[in-house]
């Protein structure tokens, strides 16, 4: 395992200065963010040494007995004595020893008259927890590793001692190279933590989490506050948790999200929120999704779109790990109907070209409903790769999409192709085609006709699909880069599961645009909203919106959403106490990290996940409940067989 790379934030560092320490009992380590309860120096240099001797500790090993962590020692150790405290992940000979911890790992050696380590070692279990104590050597010339970040180095054992004897048989082992499947690892996380990469997202998402707490906190003079996790529920959004309580028929609901809780801190003058909150939704778990997860929670009053998204973009540059690549010092924003158009989604991965092109004047006579339209999406060479599987691929994933008609032809020849298609067509149209579809050579090319937001949706399903299958094989497409992009003006509403119904496209206190007030009352669909998504190539990791500051405009908005308006009296009384124009945006930290990092699901940058059924795969979770639990909660559970 090589060393963990250290997290650094770009942050700017404050000049060295005198601090007068006022608390008389609490100061800074020096060299140090830390703090100390040692009594301090009335006046104290940060830079200055400390007076007590600490040896050879560092931050990561004060307050406990090892002397550094297994990816601290080098050539300048050596002579020292040391003790180092970790788990047994190699041996060989019973005399070469490998010992590892969170950090790295390091070699050590035993003596060869020391008989009784050598014989304790030949039976020890790999993962065995151990402390030795021993002198740093340099390793000889041609047994060093440089591809270890202690490799120069090894420890000569003067005392072992074994702290936690493993088992026999471990589900699996330590080794990157053989990983168990993910449902076993995700069974013994406990395990699967020590793997070098966990280890670097927990720490990664740590100092993440962090940074940004001390620029909200420090440099934006925000607050942090906790709000509720048990709540009402409320009608709207997705499906809640549901909690039981001791008053028979009446429950709490876990909170999706403290949206309402950070709108009553700017009714009360808390003008400048924020928390790391946890939030929760009886919603399918999948690769981007869990039922608990953990986002950033913003609001700040009298604000505006602009205000927000700077705030955010100035955010992550602060918090942004020097590890990664940087991120471009402005992100560029895009309409929620240019990115409809352009990309077919609302996330669009900025990572790579290939866009929609609009063709529906070639094929309005194909037209059935106002909502018409025809949209393609041309490959040419070196991305010709259109197989029978990613074909197929494409057919399956077409019929979520009904409205739409769907045409994907590999084509060596233009000319036939155009006279094949004369007879969906028609001449006249296909002339009209030739004319916008500029390819000449081996191309690939899809085409949808039908309505707008199906054609749309459906293109752009395929141009992540296909630039997927032409990487894996082996043609390089997407952009190694980070490419940020706001999404803005968003509709207010969709269509609702019932005739003539409608839902809030984010939620129900976001703003109307003001542009688009006076389409609330006649045409509600085409009204957009003071919403805004931030993407992170193709992921949405973040959301908000300004909020309905006035409660007139809340409640008729309740009333267009068939929301009973008695329900949220609460929250229509607080906005009539004199609440101020107010916005805000939850950045899904799950997420985030996991594109940071790029990793394949959010469960690798989540200590303990749930599974893809919402489950707990350590204990087993949800799990029956005892009849006393059922008696005290008024809970009658009635097993109906078919």
């Amino acid at each position: 395992m090589s060393r963990l790379l250290p997290f650094i934030c770009k942050r700017t560092l404050r000049p060295k200065r005198l601090i007068q320490v006022l608390t008389p009992n609490v100061c800074m380590l020096p060299n140090s963010t830390k703090f100390s309860t040692k009594s301090p120096k009335n006046i104290y240099l940060v830079d200055d040494t400390d007076n007590e001797n600490h040896g050879p500790q560092r931050n990561s090993n004060i307050y406990t007995y090892r002397t550094y962590t297994c990816t601290e020692l080098r050539r300048e150790n050596v002579g020292e004595r040391v003790t180092l405290c970790g788990w047994l992940e190699f041996q060989r000979m019973n005399k070469f020893l490998v010992i590892r911890d969170g950090y790295g790992h390091t070699q050590l050696l035993i003596k060869d008259q020391d008989v009784e380590t050598q014989l304790l070692v030949k039976t020890l279990p790999y993962e065995s927890v151990i402390k030795v104590t021993g002198t740093v050597l340099t390793r000889p010339e041609g047994m060093i590793n440089k591809n270890q970040e202690t490799g120069e180095v090894e420890v000569l054992i003067e005392t072992f001692e074994v702290l936690n004897k493993a088992n026999d048989n471990l589900p699996f082992n330590i080794r990157e190279y053989q990983k168990a499947k993910e449902a076993l690892r995700m069974k013994f996380r406990y395990i699967d933590l020590r793997f070098e990469g966990m280890q670097r997202n927990m720490r990664v998402r740590s100092d993440l989490l962090m940074a940004m707490r001390t620029y909200l906190v420090n440099e934006c003079n925000f607050v942090d506050v906790e709000t509720p996790t048990l709540f009402k529920a409320t009608p709207g959004g997705a499906q809640e948790f549901i909690v039981p309580t001791r008053f028979p028929g009446q429950f709490y609901s876990l909170v999706q999200s403290p949206q309402q809780f950070k709108q009553m801190l700017m009714a009360g003058a808390i003008d400048r929120y924020f928390q790391i909150a946890r939030c929760y939704r009886d919603e399918g778990s999948r690769s981007d999704r869990q039922p608990e997860f953990t986002q950033l929670d913003i609001e700040m009053s009298f604000t505006d779109c602009k205000g927000v998204m700077n705030l955010v973009e100035e955010l992550l540059q602060y918090s942004w790990p020097s590890i990664l690549k940087p991120l471009p010092r402005r992100f560029p924003q895009i309409t929620y109907k240019e990115a409809m158009e352009k990309y077919g989604t609302d996330k669009p991965d900025l990572r790579f070209h290939f866009h929609l092109q609009n063709c529906t004047v070639a094929c309005k006579k194909l037209a059935t409903t106002d909502n018409f339209a025809a949209y393609y999406i041309l490959f040419e060479e070196p991305h010709v790769h259109l197989s029978t599987s990613i074909k197929q691929k494409l057919k399956r994933l077409s019929q979520n999409y009904p409205k739409a008609k769907f045409i994907q032809s590999k084509i060596t020849n233009w000319k036939d192709w155009f006279l094949r298609m004369s007879g969906v067509f028609g001449e006249e149209s296909c002339d009209i085609l030739r004319q916008l579809i500029h390819a000449k050579g081996n191309s690939v090319l899809f085409l949808a006709y039908g309505d707008w937001k199906h054609v749309v949706s459906l293109l752009g399903t395929c141009r992540l699909e296909y630039v997927e299958h032409v990487e894996a094989q082996g043609i390089k497409v997407k952009d190694d880069s980070f490419h940020p992009v706001w999404v803005t003006d968003f509709p207010l509403f969709e269509e609702g599961e019932n005739a003539n119904g409608l839902q809030s496209n984010h939620h129900p206190f976001t703003a109307p645009h003001p542009e688009d007030v006076g389409l609330l009352q006649t045409e509600p669909l085409k009204a957009r909203s003071l919403a805004y998504d931030l993407v992170l190539n193709g992921n949405e990791i973040a959301g908000g919106s300004i909020r309905i500051h006035d409660s007139r405009q809340q409640k008729f908005i309740f009333d267009l959403l068939n929301i009973d308006d008695q329900k949220m009296t609460y929250m229509l009384e607080m906005l009539a106490s004199g609440c101020p124009p107010h916005g805000g945006i939850a950045l899904g930290l799950d997420r985030l990290l996991a594109t940071m990092l790029n990793t394949p699901s959010i469960r690798d940058v989540i200590a303990f996940p749930k599974t893809f059924e919402g489950r707990d795969p350590i204990t087993g979770a949800p799990s029956p409940i005892n009849e006393h639990d059922k008696k005290l909660y008024s809970i009658d559970i009635s097993n109906k067989s078919s």
